[in-house]
């Protein structure tokens, strides 16, 4: 009898549970199928490092996704599916556009806006201009804020076209002829604004024998080493006698006794072209006169050592100019067809001491 009671009343529980609704839950969705999006915008968010990006945020309310068509580019690349609240990048050249975002509702209910879009680039900004010169080869690097590339006129031809030059890259250029140039660097935006630089450039022809002093055309690089150490180009002391020529080479003895001047040669001194230098040399003072002056031949081509390519010759007067003459044929340890790519000179080597001045002038190399 129990069991039959028991049974009964879950029946009973079951069938009021199923007749029975609870009141504020409305399962009727038919609302979606008329949802719409409202109040359609967008943000443009333009790079401004020239880089062309542009970031593009729909909004609007009641969307369930974006289709944002940029305006520019071709299959895939045209157009991007966004959804409420991320945004879609793309690289505009500079120009004007025109964005379509297309917003889809709930119940797939689209809404079409246009937005126009003005991309334009900024001027590159500190354009700076590097240049390395080896006798009449140039080569030029620059850099820029905003620069998407360069143009470089080398300013050796009439209606010159630009050379182009990548970020990061150099270009290499060589002159007919020595001269001072004008190097005009233009900036590139990637756009209609650009910047340019002019940056004057001396290019000279090579340095070697013979060497006058008097040739514009030609750096007379004379390098010092030891303190107090000098060298200049400056006007003949006394252009008389051996020598009438405007400049010579003003050599000031500096403290150390090893001081002295060095000068790179960009045409190497060949033995096979005369052994002897000649040197025209003017000692404005008497105390100096038995006082040595030495050439010494330094980077050998064969690797020959330095130190044995060296001759000292001695002022045998003052006040005139005198020619020494430095026989290197008597060096037996240089060989007949040795090249030296550097010239050394120094004066009276054998005591410490500064201020001795000589003068230097025309040296070439004879047998």
């Amino acid at each position: 009898m129990k069991k039959k009671i028991i049974i009964f009343s879950l029946l009973a529980l079951i069938v009021g549970a199923i007749g029975c609704q609870k009141e504020g839950i409305n399962s009727d969705t038919s609302f979606l199928n008329s949802a719409a999006s409202a109040n359609p915008g967008k943000i443009f968010d333009i790079s401004n490092d020239n880089s062309g990006n542009v970031k593009i945020t729909p909004t609007g309310e009641g969307v369930s996704s974006y289709v944002v068509k940029f305006g520019h580019g071709t299959g895939t690349a045209s157009q991007a599916n966004v959804n409420p609240g991320f945004s879609a990048t793309h690289a505009y050249p500079e120009g004007s556009y025109t964005v379509t975002i297309i917003s889809k509702s709930l119940s797939g209910t689209e809404t079409t806006a246009t937005y126009p879009l003005q991309l334009t680039y900024r001027a590159p900004e500190n354009v700076t201009v590097t240049t390395t010169t080896n006798i009449h080869n140039l080569k030029v690097k620059a850099t820029a804020l905003y620069a998407a590339s360069y143009l470089v006129y080398f300013g050796d031809v009439a209606n010159e076209v630009g050379t182009p030059l990548a970020t990061g890259a150099e270009v290499s250029h060589d002159y007919a002829a020595a001269g001072i140039y004008n190097v005009r660097v233009v900036a590139l935006s990637g756009g209609a604004a650009t910047t340019e630089k002019i940056t004057p450039v001396t290019i000279y022809d090579p340095f070697g024998l013979p060497i006058t002093f008097d040739l514009t055309t030609i750096n007379y690089f004379f390098g010092t080493f030891g303190g107090g150490q000098q060298f200049a180009t400056v006007a003949n002391p006394n252009p008389s006698g051996l020598n009438m020529s405007a400049k010579v080479g003003k050599f000031t003895r500096g403290y150390e006794s090893w001081s002295g001047t060095y000068s790179p040669l960009n045409i190497p001194i060949d033995m096979a072209a005369g052994k002897k230098i000649r040197v025209l040399a003017y000692n404005p003072d008497p105390a100096l006169i038995g006082k040595k002056l030495n050439v010494e031949l330094e980077s050998a081509v064969s690797g020959l050592a330095n130190g044995v390519a060296v001759l000292k010759t001695a002022f045998t007067t003052s006040g005139v100019w005198e020619e020494l003459v430095f026989d290197f044929g008597t060096i037996a340890a240089i060989p007949a067809t040795e090249k030296f790519r550097q010239l050394v000179l120094r004066f009276n080597d054998g005591a410490d001491g500064a201020g001795a001045v000589i003068y230097v002038d025309n040296f070439r190399q004879t047998n």
